[in-house]
């Protein structure tokens, strides 16, 4: 297939699908792929993008510009989840520099789907030229730390609380390998407001929710 698309002189996106069972990330780009499925099919639960979201952490690093892990299309509007678990999904799709794929019915897309799946700063994390996908800093049981560094010198940090309780999540500019400064400018890219921080960027996390900040000295 890869030799057939190249003998067109078109440019073309191959996309294999193989369900992450013969790593595909070790030999995807070789074989001419630009994306790879690296797990079976998501489901619209909760559970299944947590087990999903599990195994893309220790193929992080396997991506860069022109191929792409790829974790299954989004679930985002198809009614199995609250739309504060779309966000998560939506959200860390994003951070993994992840296909972003629609899967649910665009004509009949509610108010909350179309704030979600059409919220450019959140998809610019996806879309970043350098290409580094996101990865796991700290993992605190159900409440994680997820950081993603940007070509213009920021970092994305996701606060992520996989719990049933509210949890208070914290992180330094220092572990998100950001330069000393007085203060930091951190934008929130759900609730589109930029907060001035000190060294520790901490934040009330909800259950079943992600709190994403796009951080640079001020």
């Amino acid at each position: 297939m890869s030799e057939a698309l190249r003998a067109t002189g078109r440019p073309i996106v191959y996309s294999l699908s193989e369900y992450g069972q013969g790593k595909p990330w070790l030999w995807g780009r070789s074989a001419g792929a630009n994306l790879w499925r690296t797990t079976s099919d998501i489901m619209d639960t909760w559970l299944s993008v947590r087990i999903i979201l599990l195994r893309q952490v220790p193929i992080t690093h396997y991506v860069a510009p022109g191929g792409w892990n790829d974790p299954d299309m989004l679930e985002v509007g198809n009614g199995g989840m609250s739309d504060s678990e779309y966000r998560v999904h939506f959200g860390m799709w994003a951070l993994l520099n992840a296909p972003l794929l629609v899967g649910s019915d665009v004509r009949s897309m509610t108010a909350a789907t179309k704030a979600i799946l059409l919220n450019q700063e959140v998809i610019a994390v996806d879309q970043d030229w350098g290409g580094q996908a996101g990865f796991k800093l700290r993992d605190g049981g159900d409440a994680e730390v997820w950081e993603k560094p940007m070509s213009g010198g920021s970092v994305v940090a996701a606060l992520l609380n996989q719990g049933e309780q509210p949890a208070d999540i914290s992180v330094t500019a220092a572990a998100l390998g950001l330069p000393p400064a007085a203060a930091y400018t951190a934008r929130d890219l759900w609730d589109h407001v930029d907060r001035e921080v000190g060294d520790t960027i901490q934040a009330t996390v909800p259950p079943h929710a992600v709190v994403m900040y796009r951080i640079g000295r001020k």
